[in-house]
């Protein structure tokens, strides 16, 4: 009987969620951070570092914490009772080396005749609307025409979401909470990174690209969006692929 009562208290306080102490650094300099971001990957909190890098967060055994800063290479911070007990943390961000992709510019040869010069301005399939209080525009994407035969339905990235979120529901709810909640929101709405959405989606960036291609979403989108718009893409195809599956759509269902 004691051991059984032992191992419960342990197990209890294994799930206690107690507050997570610390400072996020640069390791060349060792100054602080300020700004840097904290996700709690479990439970889709999130928090802000101060003007010193400090920072405080709840947490508990098991969690996994996201740690980012613009310019610096993201980590993954597994939490163990060791961490819990322990005195505050120092963690120490490597700055991010990115190599620069090659770069080309075209001309376009206009002659200032309207008619003419309008019909030589790259155009795409893509319409795009302006949100009020957010400089960037966003895309709006629709899905493709279904696939002709099942064994190229196989290959469909978007269906492939849509059934891991019916197996797996929390990553959908995850998706949503990132979208929905004021503080998350601001913080994606920083962030262009896309770790944080291949984590949920279990993609990689290849996959990510090919996922949004698939939603009608062009590439000059996907490459200048942010985070947040992103999720907000994805998830808004989600729902238009959910519709047609059940034989409905979007706005018939917002009329009802």
């Amino acid at each position: 009987m004691s051991c059984l009562q032992v191992f419960s208290q342990e197990e209890n306080e294994q799930q206690e969620t107690v507050t997570l102490k610390g400072q996020i650094i640069n390791i060349k300099s060792k100054s602080g951070l300020s700004g840097a971001h904290l996700f709690n990957l479990n439970t889709v909190n999130g928090a802000v570092a101060n003007r010193q890098g400090y920072f405080d967060f709840p947490a508990k055994v098991n969690d996994t914490i996201y740690i980012s800063y613009l310019g610096f290479q993201s980590i993954k911070l597994k939490i163990t009772n060791d961490l819990l007990r322990g005195n505050e943390l120092l963690i120490e961000l490597h700055e991010k080396r990115e190599q620069m992709n090659e770069v080309v510019v075209k001309l376009h040869k206009l002659v200032g005749v309207l008619e003419i010069d309008a019909k030589n301005i790259p155009t795409d399939k893509f319409a795009r609307i302006h949100i009020s209080g957010l400089a960037q525009t966003y895309e709006i994407g629709a899905p493709k025409v279904a696939y002709t035969s099942a064994i190229a339905s196989l290959f469909n990235p978007v269906d492939a979401i849509y059934n891991m979120f019916g197996k797996k529901p929390n990553r959908l709810k995850k998706l949503k909470k990132l979208r929905d909640q004021d503080n998350l929101r601001s913080m994606m709405e920083e962030k262009f990174n896309r770790e944080l959405m291949m984590e949920y989606l279990d993609l990689n960036a290849q996959e990510l690209t090919e996922l949004l291609n698939e939603c009608n979403y062009s590439d000059y989108f996907i490459k200048s969006a942010s985070d947040l718009q992103l999720t907000e893409a994805i998830l808004l195809c989600y729902e238009n692929h959910k519709a047609i599956k059940k034989g409905s759509t979007i706005k018939k269902r917002d009329k009802e």
